[in-house]
């Protein structure tokens, strides 16, 4: 597997965590996957941000990558707020689907625009070497446990910036 399947994987795993949220018909489950949504967006972040935007951030793609960013942060922004609310509060499926509607447009920016781009800057290789890098910190995150709790720490910091 390559770093762009991976990733392209991770972003069908959300579509799908948010579809069983959308059809969950007990706050209680829906707060069940939505910790696990939250915690899928945690590593996907945290391993893109690490090791794929980091080896692509060269030539064309450099714009895209820099967009992506901000476009990360965004979403933390959201998904922290979403953190401190229950799933039977009155905020919580239209906060729910702002978070979509911002993973939407970045999934597609990305898959659109950003993946057909690096397959012409890296290597098969680059790109499966990549891909194990990423492997390895998503396994050390899940280890360690709740990846969700990260995020409202990552944007204490950057908005401190």
């Amino acid at each position: 597997m390559n770093a762009i399947d991976l990733l392209t994987s991770q972003h069908r795993e959300v579509e799908s965590l948010f579809a069983e949220i959308e059809k969950a018909r007990t706050a209680d489950k829906k707060e069940e996957l939505f910790t696990e949504l939250a915690d899928r967006l945690a590593i996907h972040s945290a391993i893109e941000e690490h090791h794929f935007y980091p080896a692509v951030r060269k030539g064309d793609a450099e714009s895209i990558v820099v967009v992506s960013m901000k476009e990360h942060l965004g979403i933390k922004r959201t998904l922290s707020e979403l953190l401190d609310i229950d799933a039977d509060e009155e905020s919580f499926a239209p906060k729910l689907q702002s978070l979509k509607a911002e993973l939407e447009e970045h999934v597609q920016e990305e898959e659109n625009q950003l993946f057909p781009r690096v397959l012409k800057l890296l290597s098969r290789d680059e790109l499966e070497s990549l891909a194990r890098d990423m492997s390895e910190e998503q396994e050390e995150l899940e280890l360690r446990g709740n990846p969700r709790e990260s995020v409202p720490a990552e944007v204490a910091a950057a908005d401190t910036l």
